[in-house]
């Protein structure tokens, strides 16, 4: 048995090793604790200065973004600045232009006056002059009648019947030879050269519509082609030139516009936009632009292809090019292509025909109507622009006056010349070839006629040439030279502002004097 005393040194023992542990383990919680606060301290003057460093680095990028900004802003102002210079250098050139104008009209209108007053002086010294003359005839023609014991009616008239009377005998029986002949001879062959023409070529007739009508899969793309409060629909008219229709009619929407060109393009974006699936304004413009290059390629095929067809070689590219955009050009309803087309196989007919270079007759008939395909874009009838357009390639002086004449804007120069005018008065003439009814060409005749006869002075008017030309008869005594110009002028505004047709109309205006008598 224990003693107390070893009972009490063990407790006392254990009191101590327990007193000595939570020493030991309170120094050592001690020690964590100010590792702990140390490495606390540590870290939070780590992160200050983190901290700082991300905020010099901040500050110096806004700095650098603010002087990026300023040398950008300083570059647009000095673009600006420079564009106004340029723009005030423009207008003080054109105000010292427009002020050396003014003293050119200045001096002119001086030299105008001066010239005014020598004409005066010289038609005075003239009146003068004529009276003189008139007194020495008046004189001289007494002392002949006095001679010759006639006045000077008789003599007149006498002379006159003596050389009608021996014109008519030297040139009768020569006159009425030659048109025998020719009245034999001359509508013959000419019918039977244009007989044959006609029946060895006739194209088809393309009727000219202003609508393309586009099949759709179903309804519900007709959404999708408007878009969201209409921005597809306004994209694809503004990137085409054309006009969508989207109405009640099922699984169709319409293309209208008067250019059959544009309309082409707008008809065959919009299905290659309806199979692609992405309809919105950045891939409508993409789509047009890659559809116009490849309307590009084909109208130089189309065109290359009615050279090979006619037989013509040679041509400048672009005449080419512009051949080919005559497929999409029709005047009355006919293809223009088509027609050119006919009219060069009539006119190498008929040369062939009258042994005249049919390859030259083809080349003048293809390009007659060259100047349809750009006229609705630039100044001036298709003839002219024919006629440029044919100067600018080089064609030959043939292929120039047979584009010029063939609407008798001049006069022909060449037999080949002929020969066009006359196949395309037949390719347009023939039966079905054009679309216009003869009851509305017959009214159109009527009211370009009527409307002339409206003005004042007008006596007579003649609609001629199928409705290109109206010329006036005025009554001499009401309107002077002058004023025929004018009249001409007036109403050729008042046909532009009343009327419509294709191309152009002439106005001529044609005064005369007759002096009229009877003999009793």
């Amino acid at each position: 048995m224990f003693s107390f005393t070893t009972i009490s040194f063990a407790l006392l023992t254990v009191l101590i090793g327990i007193i000595v542990g939570w020493a030991l383990r309170f120094l050592s919680d001690q020690k964590r604790v100010d590792s702990a606060a140390k490495t606390s301290e540590r870290i939070l003057i780590e992160a200050e200065k983190s901290a700082e460093t991300i905020k010099k680095e901040k500050l110096l990028e806004v700095k650098d973004k603010q002087l990026e900004l300023k040398q950008q802003f300083e570059i647009e102002a000095e673009g600006r600045r420079k564009k106004l210079a340029d723009a005030e250098h423009r207008l003080a050139e054109r105000d010292l232009h427009l002020k050396h104008r003014h003293e050119e009209v200045d001096r002119a209108q001086k030299q105008i006056q001066q010239d005014e007053n020598k004409l005066n002086h010289r038609s005075q010294e003239l009146d003068r002059k004529q009276e003189e003359i008139g007194q020495k005839i008046f004189e001289a023609n007494q002392q002949l009648e006095r001679i010759a014991r006639m006045t000077q009616e008789e003599a007149l008239e006498q002379l006159k019947h003596n050389l009608m009377e021996r014109a008519k005998l030297e040139t009768a029986e020569q006159v009425k030879e030659m048109k025998e002949q020719a009245r034999l001879t001359a509508n013959r062959e000419a019918k039977e050269v244009i007989i044959q023409a006609i029946q060895r070529s006739a194209v088809e007739h393309s009727v000219e519509t202003t609508v393309s009508v586009v099949n759709l899969p179903n309804d519900e793309i007709k959404g999708r082609i408007i878009g969201r409060e209409g921005r597809n629909i306004r994209a694809f008219e503004t990137a085409t030139g054309v006009e969508i229709i989207v109405d009640d009619t099922p699984e169709t929407v319409v293309l209208s516009g008067f250019d059959p060109y544009r309309r082409e393009i707008a008809r065959i974006a919009l299905e290659r936009l309806m199979a692609d699936g992405r309809i919105h304004p950045g891939r409508i413009e993409e789509i047009v632009v890659k559809v116009e290059k490849e309307m590009d390629e084909q109208i130089i095929q189309i065109g290359e292809q009615a050279c090979l067809d006619v037989g013509v070689h040679g041509l400048h590219l672009e005449l080419i090019k512009l051949l080919g955009k005559l497929h999409y050009r029709t005047s009355y309803g006919q293809n223009v292509l088509q027609h050119s087309e006919e009219v060069a196989y009539l006119s190498g007919l008929m040369a062939a025909e009258l042994e005249l270079d049919g390859n030259m007759a083809k080349r003048a008939g293809l390009l007659h109507d060259i100047g349809k395909a750009i006229d609705r874009y630039t100044e001036g009838t298709h003839t002219s622009i024919g006629v440029e357009l044919a100067k600018k390639y080089r064609e030959n002086k043939i292929v120039q006056n047979a584009i010029a004449a063939h609407h008798e804007d001049e006069e022909a120069t060449h037999p080949i010349s002929v020969l066009v005018q006359s196949a395309d008065a037949i390719s347009g003439s023939r039966p079905g070839a054009r679309r216009e009814s003869l009851e509305g060409y017959v009214k159109r005749l009527e009211r370009l006629e009527d409307l002339a006869t409206s003005f004042s002075g007008v006596s007579k008017t003649f609609a001629i040439q199928a409705g290109r030309e109206i010329r006036v008869m005025v009554e001499s005594d009401k309107v002077d030279d002058g004023g025929s110009q004018a009249l001409a002028a007036d109403i050729a505004a008042k046909i532009q502002e009343e009327m419509e047709y294709p191309g152009q109309i002439r106005v001529t205006v044609i005064r005369e004097y007759r002096a009229i008598d009877f003999a009793k």
